[in-house]
């Protein structure tokens, strides 16, 4: 008899890989697996692996494992069972039959993931797109059995039952689909908007990019703290995978007069559903428009080097894999490192858990974004007073001196504006 779930309990699930030499860590994948099982609230109740040569067309794992799995569900009370690799519908459909439990695969895991965090109302169109891409193709299965009792060809009245509510439940999908679709186009262009008046402002922008989990959100957060203009906008940070899904901006300034823009992006993982890198492109794209990149790494993670190549990959996709960066290795401080921060060959070490390293690095940040600017003086005739209030909002003024002849102004100020006014430049 299947345990029933309790009111508010979590789900128990058994998760089930099966490793045909492809992987070039399949223990971590597991790993990986089960943390996405906890990010879904789910409860992993036991976990069973599989080496083969190649994957059973009708079931994915052997026959004999099969049972085994229905065994270890049974005794543990499991109610679902997830499979760290991707099903075709035909596979979901045979297992549930043998296993008489839901059957999900990883990416199935993931919208599940996605589902429980969207906040906002672009994620939730999002979440949704890629939620229904992903049953449409499944349908088939669905119905394959119901579709057979009735007539294959001919007019949707000769059809059978499971054939007539096969097409009207693809037709409600493709229109849903359709729908969404437009609604996100919406959403899009009103983010476009908001992106032209940051590059107009000419204020430089740099993303945080990394894997999920690596640390992004809380680098935002101190950040915004410290340097903020308004320090209560933080955003959620939680030490799960996929804690954000929002794409977030805030205005950064170290009191330099040299701000920068800082957004938050989605967290990259190895085997990201395509779906969702398709439905959540116009988020992700946010990183094509950056002057610069900061990746974050999980220094701590022992397959960090993988998660920056999933990182590298992911960009490279996405169109942005030639943009400038600068690699973080966060979470420096549970490797024993110390002191922190520490900048080796370009690269930072801190602990943005510990407030670490933070101030360094929105300098370094700033340093970079700002390696244009020059040292400039200029002289301003009093009839031409809206470029001095310019430069004084713009560049960062080291000194004023009003005389006879106009305002003297030391400042610094982006290479384009000395050639813009170089008719008031002092030699």
């Amino acid at each position: 008899m299947r345990e029933e779930p309790m009111q508010g309990a979590p789900v128990k699930v058994l998760l089930v890989g099966v490793d045909i030499g492809e992987e070039a860590d399949f223990e971590h994948s597991m790993e990986e697996l089960a943390s996405l099982a906890e990010a879904a609230e789910k409860e992993v109740v036991g976990q069973i692996v599989q080496r083969l040569d190649h994957v059973n067309k009708a079931l994915y794992i052997g026959t004999g494992k099969v049972a085994e799995v229905r065994r270890m569900a049974e005794e543990r009370g499991a109610q679902e069972v997830v499979f760290d690799n991707s099903l075709t519908p035909s596979q979901v459909r045979n297992l549930g039959k043998e296993l008489e439990l839901t059957v999900i695969d990883r990416t199935n895991l993931i919208l599940d993931i996605f589902a429980i965090r969207a906040q906002t109302r672009e994620a939730k169109l999002q979440v949704e797109t890629a939620r229904l891409q992903y049953m449409l193709p499944r349908l088939v299965g669905m119905y394959d059995a119901l579709s057979r009792q009735g007539g294959a060809s001919g007019s949707m009245s000769n059809k059978g039952t499971g054939e007539k509510k096969l097409e009207l439940d693809r037709r409600k999908i493709e229109h849903r689909i359709t729908e969404l679709k437009k609604e996100l186009e919406d959403v899009s262009r009103t983010r476009d908007v908001q992106r032209r008046k940051r590059q107009q402002s000419r204020t430089p922008q740099v993303a945080l990019v990394g894997y999920t989990n690596a640390g992004k959100s809380t680098i935002l957060n101190r950040m915004v703290e410290q340097f903020g203009e308004l320090p209560e906008k933080t955003v959620m940070e939680k030490d799960m995978l996929f804690a954000t899904l929002e794409t977030s901006v805030r205005s950064i300034d170290t009191g330099h007069n040299k701000p920068f823009f800082l957004t938050d992006t989605v967290g990259f993982i190895h085997k990201l559903p395509h779906g969702l890198v398709k439905a959540f492109r116009s988020t992700l794209e946010e990183v094509k428009y950056a002057d610069l990149l900061v990746q974050v790494v999980d220094f701590s993670d022992e397959n960090y080097r993988q998660q920056m190549q999933v990182t590298a990959d992911t960009l490279k996709e996405l169109g942005a894999g030639d943009i400038p960066q600068i690699v973080v290795y966060n979470k420096a401080d549970k490797c024993g490192m110390e002191p922190l921060p520490q900048k080796r060959q370009e690269h930072w070490y801190l602990a943005a858990g510990q407030n670490t390293g933070i101030r360094e690095l929105a300098e370094a940040i700033e340093q970079q974004v700002y390696m244009d600017n020059v040292d400039c003086t200029f002289l301003i005739p009093y009839s031409a007073g809206n470029v001095a209030s310019y430069l004084m909002e713009e560049a960062q003024v080291f000194s004023t001196e009003y005389r006879e002849d106009g305002i003297l102004i030391h400042a610094d100020c982006h290479r384009q504006d000395m050639e813009r006014y170089k008719d008031y430049v002092v030699k």
